[in-house]
């Protein structure tokens, strides 16, 4: 298959390599450094450049803010046949840029990354297809996970990022409140280093796809809940209840088996 792949960060760095084992790979960057260095993908000079390599598949790997405007600029020089598809986190309005754009779509979402994924051995982790997606499409990027050992699911648009509030929203918040109560005058424990390291990771990442993941619409609805636990907890602190408190550890245990 022909496949252009557009962004070459992180992600579109590693879906080029290993698109590129199997299949005619064409790789584009404003920035042509980071374009440069993918072996068997060729370099485009320019976006236009997708004219002439005539992809089957594009494959949109910018950043979460510049998604739908990459795929503006690259539409003119696209063949009428080719399935555009994107890696977006949070989906937003990327359901109705689809319904109107008039090509064949698949939407796509790697919940893992190069900050805290082993990116050679993914076995671990897990990928997101968009049920509405066209689906020979879908079957490509099955199969392409599937064989990297990827465990694949699938959502409705609406479903994604309802399941993000609460795969994404809850991890980052709870990062971000133990980093805002950070004192740098104690003594680490191993626990807190453990949890300083993950803070690190998470706020090393674009300011623009924290807020984008922070701002999806579920995501107040999953921090009521937070809100709520928190609540319960100070009550059990507060009454020093240890029966209530091992009943409640018990319940966590029991969650998270």
């Amino acid at each position: 298959m022909r496949i252009a792949i557009i962004g070459m960060g992180k992600m579109g760095s590693w879906l080029a390599r290993h698109m590129a084992e199997e299949n005619s790979v064409a790789v584009f960057d404003l920035d042509a450094k980071k374009a440069a260095g993918i072996p068997g993908a060729k370099v485009l000079a320019k976006i236009e450049g997708l004219k002439d390599f005539k992809p089957e598949l594009l494959v949109n790997a910018v950043s979460l803010q510049n998604t739908i405007d990459g795929f503006r600029q690259a539409m003119p020089y696209l063949p009428h046949d080719c399935v555009i598809s994107d890696m977006a986190s949070v989906k937003g309005g990327l359901e109705k840029f689809y319904g109107a754009c008039g090509f064949r779509f698949a939407s796509v979402h790697p919940m893992f990354g190069p900050t805290f994924a082993n990116m050679e051995s993914l076995r671990e982790e897990n990928v997101v297809v968009i049920s509405e997606s066209d689906h020979e499409a879908l079957e490509f990027f099955t199969k392409f996970f599937a064989k990297l050992g990827v465990k694949v699911h699938e959502f409705s648009f609406k479903e994604h990022d309802e399941m993000m509030a609460y795969s994404l929203t809850t991890p980052f918040v709870s990062s971000l409140v133990f980093a805002s109560c950070v004192d740098k005058t104690a003594v680490p424990g191993a626990t807190f280093a453990r949890h300083m390291k993950i803070a690190k990771g998470l706020l090393s990442e674009d300011d623009h796809l924290l807020c984008e993941i922070l701002f999806n619409p579920e995501s107040v609805r999953q921090i009521e809940r937070i809100n709520s636990r928190l609540e319960f907890l100070k009550h059990v602190i507060k009454a020093k209840d240890y029966d209530e408190a091992r009943d409640f550890l018990d319940k966590l245990r029991k969650k998270i088996a």
